[in-house]
């Protein structure tokens, strides 16, 4: 019994930080959705914690900033519109991560066109 017991907890011991460590370095290839949700909530504990929400602002920040700079042109098309005054880019950032984990039928979607779904949900441009 004692023997059992040893191996169980050595096996506990052995798989402990693979499941503690939400974020992996195929997060960093950002394939899905499901990556940058990882990548954007990762545990203040991670080893990857302070790589990951750099990684995930500013690949959130420099989607919709590629989308304000042809949008703003003169045949850019404006899909979103936010508020005046606009929210902040943690607080957009927030309420896109609370929406994505509402919809899992897009975590193996491209995190841009899920990042986009929301936005123009979120807030779309009165015609």
């Amino acid at each position: 019994m004692k023997r059992k017991m040893a191996v169980l907890l050595l096996v506990t011991v052995l798989i402990s930080p693979r499941l503690a460590a939400a974020v992996s370095d195929e997060d960093f290839q950002v394939k899905s959705t499901r990556s940058i949700v990882n990548l954007c909530t990762a545990a203040a504990d991670d080893p990857l914690h302070d790589k990951a929400i750099h990684f995930c602002h500013g690949y959130l920040v420099g989607a919709y900033a590629y989308y304000a700079a042809q949008a703003s042109g003169p045949e850019g098309k404006r899909l979103v519109c936010f508020p005046d005054p606009p929210p902040t880019r943690n607080g957009a950032i927030a309420m896109f991560l609370e929406w994505a984990k509402t919809h899992p039928e897009y975590m193996d979607e491209a995190p841009v066109e899920t990042e986009f779904r929301f936005l123009m949900q979120q807030w779309p441009c009165k015609k």
